[in-house]
């Protein structure tokens, strides 16, 4: 079973409420190192999600800072659940590309994903075949064992897509993704169907954008905007390129992906019209 519980996502948000406890007391990390005789290291790498704080550490922080037991004692449940492996996390290294782990976990735990794709199918919405193909393309080649932990991820993050509380998607994909041959006929058209198979359930939105639509916002920069059930946890913006990731946190700079977002979707064709054109493409096939 995949659990919905993500140890990436609690790192997070305490990390975040460890800066907001330092800042709220008006103190350095210069201060805090000095008060507790820990080097500005320590404090930056509990600060930066690069260390798990133990509860010793965290009741340190809280002393220094003036915070409520009761509070301290929630953030120090938290770091113990941090400290938990997540599913994704008994998959080889080789399975997860280099910083997809903390997507995943990421992944895991949101309540919406909304992505543009430009020349791919969103791997959430991939048959096999689709991705094994892809697969076989990618440079430098995997070893086949590498290919069926990859398949087994994405199918146990495609999982999130079901159950009592699915993940809501909102894609939009280029035409450009649909009339790309990958793998040829035999490949794409269960593929294209698959995409009106998902298409019917109520938390699946599909939309194409249209060659016709001409020039958009980020026509060469695909990306994800993960948001979460938690109101303390923030939206946080997601890209890839050629050997690695990005992850985008900042109120600013998040606020500008939805925005690029909002204005694909507005400029794409409506679900309906999306799907209508996805059928006529099965049909040419």
């Amino acid at each position: 079973m995949n659990e919905r519980i993500s140890p990436t996502v609690r790192l997070r948000k305490l990390v975040r409420r460890l800066r907001s406890w330092r800042e709220h007391a008006r103190m350095r990390q210069e201060d805090v190192a000095d008060v507790l005789g820990w080097s500005k290291a320590k404090v930056s790498r509990y600060e930066n999600a690069e260390q798990i704080p133990g509860t010793a550490e965290i009741i340190a922080l809280a002393t220094i800072y003036g915070i409520s037991e009761q509070e301290r004692d929630q953030y120090m449940a938290l770091a113990v659940q941090a400290r938990q492996r997540g599913w994704w996390q008994s998959y080889g290294t080789e399975a997860l590309k280099q910083d997809f782990d903390e997507y995943v976990g990421l992944e895991s735990e949101a309540s919406l994903l909304k992505e543009y794709c430009f020349e791919l199918i969103p791997g959430l919405l991939q048959t096999e075949s689709y991705a094994t193909e892809l697969m076989r393309a990618w440079l430098p080649s995997v070893e086949p064992s590498v290919a069926e932990e990859r398949a087994a991820l994405r199918a146990q993050r495609q999982a999130n897509l079901y159950g009592e509380q699915p993940l809501a998607l909102h894609a939009v994909l280029h035409e450009c993704a649909l009339r790309q041959q990958v793998g040829g006929p035999d490949v794409m058209r269960p593929q294209l169907q698959h995409l009106l198979s998902m298409s019917e359930l109520s938390h699946v939105t599909i939309q194409v954008l249209p060659f016709t639509a001409g020039a958009h916002p980020a026509m060469d920069s695909p990306f994800i905007i993960l948001s979460f059930p938690d109101p303390e946890f923030t939206d946080v913006g997601f890209a890839e390129y050629l050997t690695g990731c990005v992850y985008v946190e900042a109120p600013k700079e998040v606020e500008s992906y939805s925005l690029n977002f909002t204005a694909i979707a507005d400029q794409a064709l409506a679900p309906r019209a999306s799907i209508d054109l996805i059928r006529t493409l099965v049909d040419e096939g």
